[in-house]
């Protein structure tokens, strides 16, 4: 495995103990950087992180003070990563094994091939839910459907988590200044995204549920996504 690459992974942690090392581990195993995002998790993560980054300089960490959401965990781990010039494609994926690191390098090769963003996906042809329940894929797909006909994009999964980016482009969306908090932070970096005429592709991905630890989704994170995208959606339809 190389001592470094060009290819950082941000992995986002809220009390995820028991998925960090294994998650590490399956990273690295592609000779991928790891950025372990850790927002004071009183499981002790922040902690075995650091742990990890001793026994391995390929795995960094940035500590933040509290869980202050997905959005914002990763505009400051963009903010850090874009001070490093040796980057030049930025992943997204969640701790806890719902996203297969092993699909990592389909992801990245869709990068190096020309676009600017690849979405890991579950709603094209290939894609799959098994674990899920019907109900949860009613909601799930009603969600994608109403933000990709508010915001006219032509996107099947608007909002997975599991993404590689050409780091440039990245940047240049400025995801520091990102309105929403929770999910609908993945809704709003592909709106800018599309905006911005990045080539997005979409690759299909199983997404299971986790095995380990607690769901960080909540009533509140969908609240806030369904108002943005309904906001946004209306200054698209008055031309704003």
């Amino acid at each position: 495995m190389p001592a470094s690459s060009d290819v950082v992974v941000v992995v986002p942690t809220y009390n995820e103990a028991e998925n960090l090392e294994p998650m590490v581990t399956a990273i690295r195993s592609h000779g991928y950087r790891v950025l372990v995002t850790d927002d004071g998790s009183p499981d002790g993560t922040g902690h075995l992180a650091d742990e990890l980054h001793t026994n391995d300089q390929g795995v960094e960490v940035l500590h933040r003070a509290e869980k202050s959401g997905l959005g914002r965990a990763y505009g400051d781990a963009f903010r850090r990563l874009a001070q490093d010039d040796t980057v030049t494609i930025v992943c997204q994926i969640d701790a806890d094994f719902s996203h297969d690191p092993g699909d990592l390098p389909r992801l990245v090769q869709q990068v190096r091939d020309g676009a600017g963003l690849a979405i890991g996906s579950r709603y094209v042809k290939g894609g799959s839910t098994p674990d899920w329940p019907i109900h949860r894929r009613f909601l799930s797909t009603g969600g994608n459907l109403y933000a990709r006909t508010m915001l006219g994009l032509g996107v099947q999964d608007c909002t997975a988590g599991f993404r590689a980016w050409d780091a440039s482009r990245l940047y240049g969306l400025r995801a520091g200044t990102a309105e929403a908090s929770g999910y609908g932070f993945q809704v709003e970096m592909t709106r800018r995204a599309v905006r911005a005429g990045l080539d997005v592709r979409e690759v299909p991905i199983a997404f299971r549920d986790r095995e380990f630890g607690e769901s960080k989704m909540g009533l509140p994170i969908v609240v806030e996504a369904m108002w943005l995208v309904t906001r946004w959606g209306f200054a698209r339809i008055i031309g704003r």
